[in-house]
């Protein structure tokens, strides 16, 4: 019998988080993991006790036609990397990993080339956390050195989105 590669057992784990997200726009799902452990998981979705986009029926973002990466001020989510980050003790950050998987709202397809936005970057940065891990397709990811984030800070280019 042959057995799914690590890494796409915690994909396969992301993903079926990313089946909460309340997002009208793309479906996000994220765990940390830290010595084979899982330490958390998040989605993508209003603050606790606010209404989701789900539930209102619409994106502002997608209404007021603002491209991806860009204007989060406006977005009513709580990104998944964020939530992932907010129920992590510290201790258990440092060091770990981040997987995460973007899906298409409805169909639940695999967003490829997806990436975290600016201020999850900080985040991640912040908590500790040492590698993210996303995925493009059933079998295929990237897996990304947060040091490179520190290192090529993308904050100084002046470009917005990804």
């Amino acid at each position: 019998m042959e057995r799914v590669s690590k890494h796409n057992y915690y994909l396969d784990i992301a993903q079926t988080v990313s089946e909460r997200s309340t997002c009208l726009r793309r479906c996000y799902g994220a765990i940390i993991v830290k010595n084979d452990v899982i330490v958390s998981t998040g989605y993508n979705g209003a603050p606790r006790g606010r209404q989701n986009c789900s539930d209102i029926g619409v994106c502002q973002r997608e209404k007021l036609g603002i491209p991806r990466g860009e204007r989060y001020e406006l977005c009513r989510s709580v990104h998944s990397e964020a939530n992932a980050i907010i129920a992590a003790p510290r201790d258990q950050m440092l060091g770990s990993t981040l997987y995460m998987v973007c899906t298409e709202p409805g169909t639940g397809e695999i967003v490829p080339g997806t990436s975290s936005c600016m201020m999850c970057k900080r985040m991640v940065i912040n908590a500790g956390i040492s590698t993210v891990i996303i995925r493009d397709t059933k079998d295929e990811f990237r897996i990304i050195d947060v040091n490179d984030w520190i290192v090529n800070d993308d904050s100084l280019s002046g470009v917005f989105g990804y």
